[in-house]
């Protein structure tokens, strides 16, 4: 299994298979709208401002396991983050990316790269860089801003 294998639901419930990315350099997060790491998504969407027409994609996976963080239906986050961020890149159905009904594609990612806990994600915003052949390069901590990560996606473009 690859990436390319997994299918995940967008903001309305429709599937959507990540084959559509292939050839794309990916930043996948999982995120939250009532956390102290949100902001991030002002740096997110600069992010992809800045390398969207270079063949980047941001995927954004809505988490609420982590003190309920991410309250609301799909349609009220996908509201907040364009009315607060302007965001401009896929946001995708409400995920658990932890535990008995984790969804497959994080549970692909984690396999990948365990980060410092392990497979476990610690909290929201943790990111995972993915280079255009699909492979997960890197797993960024919910501290690691998207500034940072500015270098690593240019260098995989």
């Amino acid at each position: 299994m690859n990436i390319y294998d997994y299918t995940v639901k967008d903001g309305a419930g429709n599937d959507v298979s990540m084959d559509k990315y292939r050839g794309k350099v990916l930043l996948i997060v999982n995120t939250a709208t009532k956390c102290g790491f949100t902001p991030q998504y002002k740096g997110l969407q600069s992010l992809y401002q800045k390398y969207q027409p270079q063949g980047f994609e941001i995927l954004d996976f809505p988490c609420n396991q982590f003190a309920s963080q991410a309250p609301g239906t799909n349609e009220e986050i996908a509201n907040f983050c364009d009315i607060t961020y302007k965001i401009t890149f896929g946001q995708f159905s409400k995920i658990d990316v932890n535990g008995e009904n984790e969804d497959p594609l994080y549970t692909y990612l984690k396999s990948q790269k365990g980060g410092v806990m392990g497979s476990k994600i610690k909290w929201n915003f943790t990111k995972f860089l993915v280079d255009r052949k699909g492979n997960v390069i890197e797993r960024f901590a919910p501290t690691t801003t998207p500034e940072k990560i500015d270098a690593k996606v240019k260098a995989l473009l």
